[in-house]
């Protein structure tokens, strides 16, 4: 009860967005832009900056990145079989890849292990932010329906990303030690703090904005099958090949099988790449999260 208590906030925010698009219309790529280019800058930064560098980082790229890997390569494979368009396998891409291990992982491994599981989960969510804000955009410029972007353009796309300017930045402050005087932090936490309600709130919008036929049940299933699926029982064999620590390795196995990220709905608005399907995945995985999380905490004997 307690792991579905964790779940319905992000919920009743989503239906915040929802709810005020279907009854007053907003201009959603306005909003998502001014919550890429002016809001998510200042919470990568923090959580680059607040978060201290510690050999942990090394065990957990080693994964996230072998993880990120093996998923998209096993997407390409599913969508040459599929036949599927550009813009359609890079949305596969951004749905089945990336995973809401932040502010939805954070908060369970918070519940299942404590204060100790938050640090592993936080390093975890940092590299995953750090690569959903290079691979992850790269793929939604490379998949954009309304321009055709060469590698060079989506490459430029992402150069040309505050985002990643803030993530370097945050990193050189805490490896150099440099400290940020409280009268900014102060403004950088209020912007940080609204970052992810926002992202949320688009998603609910750009649900609302959804129309029937638009979807294909086949992609939602092949999603589906990847994120909550096969993306825990790859996992649990990077693990095992990595020989990582028990509770380590558990809480990865987790935070693998977390639900599509919030954040790729914003990308595939901004590029177009099928925002109607990589919106619907985030809502059909984060519902079925539900089950398939308290099931998960089960499996890993993070709770009995």
């Amino acid at each position: 009860m307690d792991v579905i208590l964790i779940v319905i906030p992000a919920f009743i925010i989503f239906a915040v967005g929802f709810i005020g698009q279907k009854k007053i219309g907003f201009d959603r790529k306005s909003i998502s832009t001014a919550a890429l280019y002016l809001m998510y800058p200042f919470l990568a930064f923090r959580t680059f900056y607040t978060n201290e560098v510690t050999i942990d980082y090394l065990y957990i790229v080693i994964f996230c990145v072998s993880l990120m890997l093996l998923l998209i390569l096993l997407v390409v494979v599913v969508s040459k079989i599929q036949a599927q368009s550009k813009s359609k396998s890079s949305a596969l891409v951004l749905a089945s890849v990336f995973m809401n291990s932040g502010n939805y992982g954070v908060p369970i491994i918070l519940f299942a292990y404590g204060e100790a599981g938050v640090d592993y989960a936080i390093i975890m969510m940092v590299v995953q932010s750090l690569l959903m804000n290079t691979v992850g955009l790269y793929f939604a410029a490379r998949g954009s329906s309304t321009a055709d972007h060469s590698f060079k353009d989506s490459l430029v796309k992402i150069a040309r990303m505050p985002i990643n300017y803030a993530v370097i930045l945050g990193l050189m402050t805490q490896v150099f030690s440099v400290s940020i005087p409280e009268f900014i932090m102060q403004s950088v936490n209020f912007i940080a703090d609204a970052t992810i309600p926002t992202i949320m709130i688009v998603l609910g919008m750009q649900l609302a904005s959804l129309t029937k036929g638009t979807v294909k049940w086949a992609d939602l299933s092949t999603i589906f099958s990847i994120r909550l699926i096969v993306s825990p029982v790859i996992a649990l064999l990077l693990t095992m090949v990595m020989g990582l620590d028990p509770m380590l390795a558990s809480i990865l196995i987790i935070l693998a099988a977390m639900p599509t990220a919030a954040n790729t709905t914003m990308y595939s608005l901004q590029f177009n790449t099928e925002p109607q399907l990589v919106s619907y995945s985030t809502l059909v995985t984060t519902v079925a999260s539900l089950i398939t999380v308290p099931l998960m905490l089960w499996l890993v004997g993070a709770v009995s």
